[in-house]
């Protein structure tokens, strides 16, 4: 959708007069995401896989971004969704991203979190009880 937008103005309706602040606001989230993005891989390393998958000797990671929430990969699309919706002025494309997220959130959090409990058992549920889902210190 966003990119459909940038490209032919669709939906017009949906526009709204851009703000400089929001843009910055836009910009500083989107950096802090890609930051996430990138140490979330960094820390995974080969455990990392886009399918929902246990590795030969997987390893359960709680250091890094892992040591504040146990998906921080899903953090760092979240606050995508949330520079996308600063950044695009238009009501629909802007807040697309953040559709699009809570749609992924709540199709693979939950399988994830049983893979990892079936796996890793006391162990992750020790973790879980340190750290919150996707934000620090509040969920």
């Amino acid at each position: 959708m966003p990119g459909f937008y940038v490209a032919t103005g669709i939906p017009e309706a949906a526009d709204y007069t851009p703000h400089l602040w929001a843009v910055v606001i836009g910009a500083i989230l989107f950096c802090t995401a890609m930051w996430v993005f990138r140490r979330t891989h960094k820390q995974l390393g080969r455990n990392w896989s886009i399918t929902l998958e246990i590795r030969q000797q997987h390893e359960l990671i709680c250091a890094g971004p892992y040591s504040l929430v146990r998906h921080p990969m899903y953090t760092s699309f979240l606050l995508m969704g949330l520079s996308q919706a600063f950044l695009l002025s238009n009501w629909v494309a802007g807040m697309a991203g953040l559709i699009g997220f809570t749609v992924l959130f709540f199709l693979r959090v939950d399988k994830e979190e049983r893979m990892m409990l079936e796996v890793f058992g006391p162990q992750y549920h020790a973790y879980m009880a340190k750290t919150k889902r996707i934000i620090p210190y509040l969920y």
